[in-house]
């Protein structure tokens, strides 16, 4: 008598859940925030990353920009710079597109309980550190202080605006912001990101978390490092081109590191010593 044993089988790990776009925030000339209803509940931790598709022309790696507590809708913020990105950015409300993921390692929240939280971001790279945040707000009585200090490029490049002034009013919440070039409506600080953390100190209780394109990440880390903060203290999120996002293509690997997989959170004391990390 034979006896039959069937395969289990396989999810395809590249196949993404459809997501209806349910609004579309125009956040500057060039970046939208893209509001999702995935099908299927998407999980993430903030600082993970999921990999967004324009169904039938490719797809490109993101990190969700809202709070890991809402379940129900998932956003993403999205600079317009290449064809997958332009696909996205001619779409409009009811439109669907894909995402599969979550993939990588998110930010250890359990390190930064009782420290200070320093936040650093430069243009879009403040949308992963927004979900970060939301994060914090939620759990707010574990930190002493939270300070965002934010750069764009001019007023115009800011992004969210409306919760900048909200984020600001919050109890033990600072935000700073500045701008490269201002304009005639700009009342607020002028000058690159790293000229608004003079006034830092770190200490072992003070942890820094800095996003954004990789010439300011370098000139960031090395401002922090001569604010005595230690290179254990220093989180960095390494976007990469995470192309499959699972390890297996390689495109993104950063010396011994898949940052798909390994990543894209870093602390700078983990990657210092591997050549070219911010090119």
């Amino acid at each position: 008598m034979f006896s039959v044993t069937r395969e289990k089988t396989l999810e395809n790990p590249y196949q993404p859940i459809e997501a209806p776009i349910e609004d579309i925030i125009e956040e500057t000339p060039n970046i939208k925030t893209f509001v999702l209803r995935p099908r299927k509940p998407i999980e993430f931790q903030a600082g993970q990353f999921v990999q967004i598709t324009a169904l039938g022309w490719g797809e490109a790696p993101f990190t969700p920009s809202s709070s890991p507590y809402e379940k129900e809708k998932l956003e993403v913020t999205i600079m317009q710079v290449g064809t997958v990105t332009s696909i996205l950015h001619n779409l409009r409300p009811r439109d669907v597109i894909g995402i599969r993921g979550p993939y990588g390692k998110g930010y250890p929240l359990e390190k930064f309980y009782g420290k200070e939280v320093v936040i650093v971001g430069g243009g879009v790279g403040l949308a992963p550190l927004r979900s970060l945040l939301l994060t914090l707000f939620e759990q707010i009585k574990k930190f002493p202080r939270i300070r965002l200090c934010y750069g764009a490029r001019s007023p115009r490049d800011l992004v969210y605006k409306s919760s900048l002034k909200e984020w600001s009013r919050r109890e033990k919440v600072e935000v700073v912001t500045t701008v490269d070039v201002g304009d005639e409506s700009w009342t607020g600080h002028v000058g690159l990101v790293t000229t608004i953390l003079d006034d830092l100190k770190g200490n072992a209780n003070t942890v820094a978390v800095v996003c954004g394109p990789p010439i300011m990440m370098r000139f960031v880390t090395l401002k922090l490092l001569d604010r005595n903060f230690s290179p254990e203290n220093i989180f960095l999120s390494m976007e990469k081109n995470m192309s499959c996002g699972i390890g297996k293509c390689g495109h993104c690997m950063l010396g011994k590191y898949y940052v798909c997989r390994d990543g894209p959170v870093f602390t700078y004391a983990q990657i210092k010593d591997l050549p070219a990390i911010f090119d």
